[in-house]
C-alpha cells in the first residue's frame, strides 16, 4: 500500500516545479500548517543529490520567511484581540510577566524548535505575540533553521544511496517511525 505512494513521491521529487512546492511548503509549515516540508525535502535529495544544498538553501529562505510571517501573526492577533480581553479579565500584568520570562529564553525556544520536530510554528507565534525583537528572531531562525535543513542535505547527500536502500527495504517500518514521530510531537505540543 505505501509502496505506489512512495514511488509518487520520488517522482514528484524530481518535478521541474518541486523547489516551488517545496517553498511553499516550508513557507506555510512556518506559520500555519502542520507537516513539516521534511516530507518533500528529503525524497528530492535522495532522488537528486548534487541538488541537495540548492535544496536546504530554498527550504531556509522560504521557512524562514514563513516563520516572519508568524511572528506578524502572534504580533498582530495578540495586540488587537488578545491583550484587551486579558486586560478586562485582570491579566494584563500575568501576561507581562510571561512576555519577559519568554524573551529571557526566546533565544533558546527559537533556535530549539528550528532545529527538533517540535512545531516551529508555534515558536514563531509566540514570538511575535511576546514581542521578541524581530533581529534576534530573524537571526535565530536562520541559524536554526540553516543547522537543521543543511544537516539533512549533509547527512543525504554523503549517505543518499544507502539511506534511500534502507527506506526503500523498510518503507513501512520508517512510514510508521515518522507517523509515531509527527504525532508525538503535537501530543508533547498539547501538554506542554
Amino acid at each position: 500500500m505505501l509502496r505506489p505512494l512512495y514511488d509518487r513521491t520520488m517522482a514528484l521529487a524530481d518535478h521541474r516545479h518541486a523547489l516551488w512546492w517545496l517553498a511553499a511548503i516550508a513557507f506555510v509549515e512556518s506559520s500555519v500548517f502542520p507537516i513539516p516540508p521534511d516530507v518533500l525535502m528529503i525524497p528530492m535529495i535522495l532522488a537528486r543529490p548534487s541538488r541537495a544544498w540548492l535544496i536546504a538553501l530554498v527550504a531556509l529562505v522560504a521557512s524562514v520567511a514563513g516563520g516572519l510571517l508568524g511572528y506578524m501573526i502572534g504580533a498582530f492577533f495578540y495586540d488587537s484581540i488578545g491583550q484587551p480581553i486579558l486586560e478586562a479579565m485582570g491579566k494584563g500584568d500575568a501576561m507581562a510577566e510571561f512576555n519577559v520570562r519568554f524573551n529571557d529564553f526566546g533565544f533558546w525556544a527559537v533556535l530549539i524548535a528550528g532545529v527538533t520536530p517540535f512545531p516551529y510554528k508555534v515558536i514563531t507565534i509566540m514570538s511575535g505575540w511576546t514581542g521578541m525583537p524581530v533581529l534576534t528572531f530573524l537571526a535565530t531562525s536562520v541559524l536554526a533553521r540553516a543547522l537543521r535543513f543543511f544537516l539533512v542535505a549533509a547527512l543525504l547527500w554523503k549517505f543518499g544511496p544507502p539511506v534511500r536502500d534502507f527506506i526503500e527495504k523498510r518503507l513501512g517500518l520508517v512510514f510508521t517511525v515518522f507517523c509515531i514521530l509527527l504525532f508525538g510531537g503535537f501530543l508533547v505540543l498539547r501538554y506542554l
